[in-house]
């Protein structure tokens, strides 16, 4: 408020100095009249920002006056700074409106002086100096106001980027999470279902010989020892970056048979067939099929009786996993959390596959169907 207060008080001075020195039409009028138009323009320059309408509306009656009773140079100097102001800060239909009328008035004051003066080199002269003063300051605050809308715009459109960016770091790091926990679940579920059962078998039952305990802690330590290498393994790729990391040995279908035998070590009679001929399938199918498979295991293991039948089926354009157990009483050998059957169904899902598991006569059934067109290489 100061600068601008300073700003108006430099113009009226100046004002005041081009009226001392004639800068103005002789009308045998006192030159202490144009002093009162020329502070009502100086006026309209404090309210410039905050009011911008009041601004032209005080210039207005002040270059009317002016006109009226000179004109004066210093008057219509100011006058341009409230047309300029008034584009700029005012409404933008304002500045359209002001955009037409001053250019109807150029061409008007320069007709009318050519009327009267009958000669038509002064209508020209005059038409460029109306233009000048009324339609050049109105087109610098649109083009002006135009570059500083686009630039708002511009600052805008690059925060909605980067909230959007943002947004998309966290769902990637939300989706590795899930990434990350779904593997640790499935590699180390089975291994620790396995060590539960047979350490409660072994605590629960009073009757059993050294030899049979013995063969129980060493499938215990067995299970402990894969479910801490595959973590090592785990945590070793994580820790990998960039080009620097590579591919690690990842869990195949084809070797569907160890979980089996796992199970069967674990305590469950468990029957296993491969239908088909076994080929190449894509890496990401190869992954999800074992880890289907592991966890539909390890279900059965926790949950039903120690007799399951595990298929896997090798189709023309699609492998078909299929694990059925019997579940002869309601209550759960172990305590789960529930994720197992969410997480299978993700799995499929993410490789555009099929996914439905449930009671199936007296025994519970899961069964997954995995694109794998042939020719594929993992």
């Amino acid at each position: 408020m100061k600068r601008v207060a300073l700003g108006a008080g430099l113009a009226f001075a100046t004002g005041l100095v081009l009226i001392a020195g004639g800068a103005h039409f002789q009308r045998g009028l006192p030159e202490w009249w144009l002093a009162g138009p020329l502070a009502l323009t100086c006026a309209a320059v404090l309210v410039r920002r905050r009011a911008p309408l009041l601004c032209l509306g005080l210039g207005t009656v002040g270059i009317a006056l002016d006109v009226a009773v000179g004109p004066s140079l210093g008057t219509i100097l100011v006058f341009t700074d409230n047309l300029y102001a008034a584009a700029l800060y005012g409404p933008v239909r304002l500045a359209r409106w002001l955009l037409g009328v001053s250019s109807v008035l150029a061409v008007v004051v320069g007709a009318v002086t050519g009327f009267v003066e009958g000669d038509w080199l002064v209508p020209a002269v005059m038409g460029i100096q109306a233009g000048l003063v009324l339609v050049t300051p109105v087109l610098t605050a649109m083009v002006l106001r135009e570059q500083r809308d686009r630039a708002a715009a511009e600052r805008e459109r690059a925060e909605q980027v980067a909230r959007l960016a943002e947004l998309d770091r966290q769902a990637a790091v939300a989706a590795e999470r899930t990434r990350m926990a779904r593997e640790l679940h499935d590699m180390i579920a089975n291994h620790f279902s396995a060590i539960a059962i047979q350490s409660t078998a072994a605590l629960s039952r009073k009757d059993l010989d050294r030899a049979t305990v013995q063969k129980i802690m060493e499938s215990v330590r067995e299970n402990s020892l894969k479910g801490m290498a595959e973590m090592r393994a785990m945590i070793g790729l994580l820790r990998q970056e960039g080009d620097e990391a590579e591919e690690a040995t990842r869990p195949r279908l084809a070797d569907a048979e160890s979980l089996v035998d796992r199970a069967r070590r674990a305590g469950m009679e468990a029957e296993f067939r491969v239908e088909g001929e076994p080929r190449e399938i894509p890496a990401a199918v190869d992954l999800a099929g074992y880890r289907i498979l592991q966890e539909a295991l390890t279900n059965a293991l926790k949950h039903g009786d120690p007799l399951v039948e595990v298929v896997v089926s090798y189709g023309p354009e699609q492998v078909s996993l299929t694990v059925v157990n019997a579940v002869q009483g309601s209550d759960a050998r172990l305590p789960g959390a529930g994720a197992g059957l969410i997480g299978m169904r993700e799995r499929a899902s993410l490789v555009e596959g099929s996914f439905e598991a449930g009671p199936r006569g007296d025994g519970w059934r899961v069964a997954a169907v995995l694109p794998a067109a042939p020719g594929e290489k993992s």
